[in-house]
């Protein structure tokens, strides 16, 4: 099989090669090896006395906590966002579609001062929620909320290109041979996108966890109770304890790399199911 022809001039692809390696060292190689060699300045027991500050723990167990709440209720979101936008013909459906985009097109930080807007203590349900003693803004349920509109997008627009290119033929015949709905989204919908589900959740986990502008908004700030890892590594940044913020972010960044090998292997195994699918 013969390359095919190309116009550009000759030795511009090696060039343009170089430059990408070079930008890519710039700005991602170097500071990342600059976390890690900052982290470990104070040697390994500084390492661990960093992780494993009542302040640390409580921050890392607040990230883990507020992603386990806020990636599968996106997933579930993404779902049935993908199959309605799919699968049916409605009004409203533009909109729809508009309204997942939107996180992608505001600040972080305004996505968190919607929330400080509706249900702060000057908030339009302000004050109902304080004659009930409900408080959202400050809690942790405000940084669910808070991550949760942030990371909406990333499953359902994982989903929607894929499921719009599979149509619902299978399902259609499925449900011609007598399946019912739930038969035929477990048997036939849930198996023919698990690869792009998956690929979406591991994408809004990873955001979710380092989501520092929405819920720098709604937290409040306070150490050991609403303070999550960002939030933490900010902290101790402006307290020029700059070993325990790198070792902090170290974490963070070990999550970034663990993503990414991930998210390579899902991609060869989805590439390689969707060219199975298309040889079929």
């Amino acid at each position: 099989m013969s390359r095919p022809r190309t116009f550009e001039a000759p030795g511009i692809a090696p060039l343009l090669i170089l430059l990408a390696v070079a930008v890519m060292a710039v700005l991602i190689v170097l500071p990342l090896a600059t976390v890690f060699i900052e982290a470990s300045r104070k040697g390994l027991v500084g390492f661990r006395e960093a992780i494993t500050d009542p302040d640390a723990i409580s921050a890392m167990k607040l990230t883990l906590k507020v992603a386990a709440i806020s990636v599968p209720l996106n997933a579930v979101f993404g779902l049935a966002a993908a199959w309605a936008i799919t699968r049916f013909e409605f009004v409203g459906k533009s909109a729809l579609l508009a309204l997942i985009d939107l996180p992608f097109s505001i600040s972080p930080v305004v996505s968190g001062l919607v929330w400080v807007l509706l249900f702060g203590a000057q908030g339009w349900f302000g004050e109902w929620l304080a004659d009930r003693n409900v408080q959202i803004i400050f809690t942790t349920t405000g940084l669910v909320l808070a991550t949760i509109l942030v990371t909406l997008p990333f499953v359902a627009r994982e989903l929607i290109p894929l499921m719009q290119e599979q149509g619902a033929d299978e399902e259609a015949a499925a449900i011609t041979l007598g399946a019912g709905g739930l038969t035929t989204f477990f048997r036939i919908t849930l198996p023919n996108v698990k690869w792009a589900l998956l690929y979406g959740v591991l994408i809004c986990n990873a955001r979710a966890m380092g989501e520092f502008g929405a819920v720098s908004v709604v937290s409040g700030k306070i150490r050991g109770l609403t303070s999550t890892l960002p939030l933490h590594i900010e902290a101790l940044y402006n307290d020029y304890d700059f070993v325990g913020a790198f070792a902090a972010a170290s974490l963070l960044a070990s999550l970034g790399v663990v993503t990414l090998v991930i998210k390579q292997g899902l991609e060869w195994r989805y590439s390689g199911e969707l060219a199975a699918d298309r040889r079929r």
